[in-house]
């Protein structure tokens, strides 16, 4: 495995040489077709010089031969049906038809024609460019050529200079490039030597790197680790008092689930205890005594659906079923139930009915836990309120400390202060877990001494 000053050389040089190549074969490209246009606007500028001359045909050859000689160019003439008439570099005897070239038909047509082709007769790849001219009401055509290899000889001699130019950067990149690996190298050899003594014992020294910024956090990170390893035993320390208080809390919630079965469980007891002692007991005294006792025993199987409840959500394992739904309906019949239990309240419905996609028997309990929080921690009216984006539970009661509110969603807390107690402390956690299913929120604004408002926004 390499380190990592010599990976970072490698993959600098590697980078280098590859620009090598792609510069070279743009360079390439790019000159031969810079030559190519160029070669191209000069034939069809010698073209049209040699136009002029031609006024007739009676010394085509010497023309030809002198405009040759000065440019070193291949001349071809062409008449209207195909035929060569005269050509600088063959006998025009031997020459076939010309009507069927790609240069004479665009010429044609559109006065001008070019094309790249290998030649047969040459043996060399020339740049054909012809044009058509009338001279005596009939049409003939120019045809000039030229060798494309000179490009090769240009792009030598480029190239040349452009590899002397890139091996002079070259190698100043790569003695830039040396130095700075041994800069990197000794500074990664500097953590190195700081995690061995961080490994063993608390530094005695502070690490510090101004090389570049990723060095320089890194250094940053590591003292803030050694300071943190010179606070351990504080952190011992807390981390004892953290497990008492959670033992605590552990022995609280033990002691809250058993006062929860004790009540029911001694009022089952007892009545039960009376009927079977009582034989005289009078029918309707012995129905009251048995409606308690049913009574009592619900609440136990409620708190037990409660508890598997809660396990359910905590481990992610409730499903839900979701139909459409009126907010409204479910809202009077929670409010019709609670007032057969809190006859003496009122709960006040407001706002138009709405339709939501929810599991109804979970909603419901969600809900119903909050109205019925309103009813247990105030003694005024609680007011419930239904609009398109939230439903409120508003109530004037006793309110609930801001600490509190940081922490009342969560399972087996219970809020003690001012009277408010959150029974087993599940409620809230269950409305907060039913509400994160159907991907609604709850919001509470809390006040001491002047209310609370739950707001379930969807």
């Amino acid at each position: 495995m390499l380190k990592l000053h010599q990976l970072f050389f490698r993959t600098f040089s590697s980078i280098f040489f590859l620009i090598l190549l792609v510069l070279s074969a743009t360079t390439y490209y790019w000159s031969k077709n810079i030559y190519l246009n160029q070669v191209e606007k000069n034939l069809s500028q010698n073209i049209d010089s040699l136009s002029i001359s031609f006024t007739s045909f009676s010394n085509i050859d010497y023309i030809i031969k002198t405009f040759k000689a000065k440019t070193a160019l291949r001349i071809t003439i062409i008449d209207e049906d195909g035929v060569v008439i005269a050509d600088s570099d063959k006998n025009k005897n031997q020459m076939e038809n010309h009507a069927n070239r790609y240069e004479i038909i665009h010429a044609k047509y559109e006065g001008y024609g070019k094309t790249i082709r290998f030649s047969n007769t040459l043996q060399e790849e020339l740049l054909y460019v012809a044009k058509k001219i009338v001279i005596d009401d009939d049409i003939y055509y120019i045809r000039l050529a030229d060798y494309t290899a000179k490009i090769k000889d240009n792009f030598t001699r480029l190239a040349y200079q452009i590899v002397g130019f890139i091996a002079i950067f070259m190698i100043m990149a790569f003695t830039a490039t040396y130095f700075l690996s041994i800069k990197i190298k000794n500074e990664t050899n500097s953590i190195l030597n700081y995690l061995i003594e961080l490994s063993n014992k608390k530094p005695k020294y502070e690490l510090y790197s101004d090389f570049s910024e990723e060095f320089n956090k890194i250094t940053r990170l590591l003292n803030k680790v050694s300071e943190r390893l010179s606070k351990r035993d504080r952190q011992k320390a807390k981390q004892t008092a953290k497990l008492k208080l959670a033992n605590r809390q552990k022995d609280e919630i033990i002691s809250a689930i058993s006062h929860e079965f004790k009540n029911p469980i001694a009022i089952i007891s007892g009545y039960a205890e009376t009927i079977l002692n009582d034989k005289d007991l009078p029918e309707p005294m012995k129905e009251k005594f048995l409606k308690k006792i049913y009574s009592n025993g619900n609440k136990m199987s409620d708190i037990i659906d409660k508890l598997r409840l809660t396990l359910k959500l905590e481990e992610g394992k409730q499903q839900i079923i979701t139909a459409p739904c009126s907010i409204k309906e479910i809202s009077e019949d929670i409010i019709s139930d609670l007032k057969e239990r809190y006859k003496n309240r009122e709960i006040h419905l407001e706002g138009d009915d709405i339709n939501l996609k929810i599991d109804q028997t979970l909603f419901s309990m969600a809900l119903g836990n909050l109205i019925e929080n309103a009813l247990k921690y105030s003694e005024d009216d609680v007011i419930v309120k239904l609009s398109q984006k939230s439903i409120s539970i508003h109530d004037k009661g006793i309110g609930i400390d801001e600490s509190d509110l940081k922490k009342i969603n969560q399972k087996f807390y219970r809020v003690s202060q001012n009277g408010w107690n959150n029974s087993l402390g599940l409620g809230l956690f269950i409305v907060y877990s039913i509400l994160n299913l159907h991907d609604f929120e709850l919001e509470i604004i809390s006040e001491i001494d002047k209310g609370s408002e739950f707001i379930i926004k969807y």
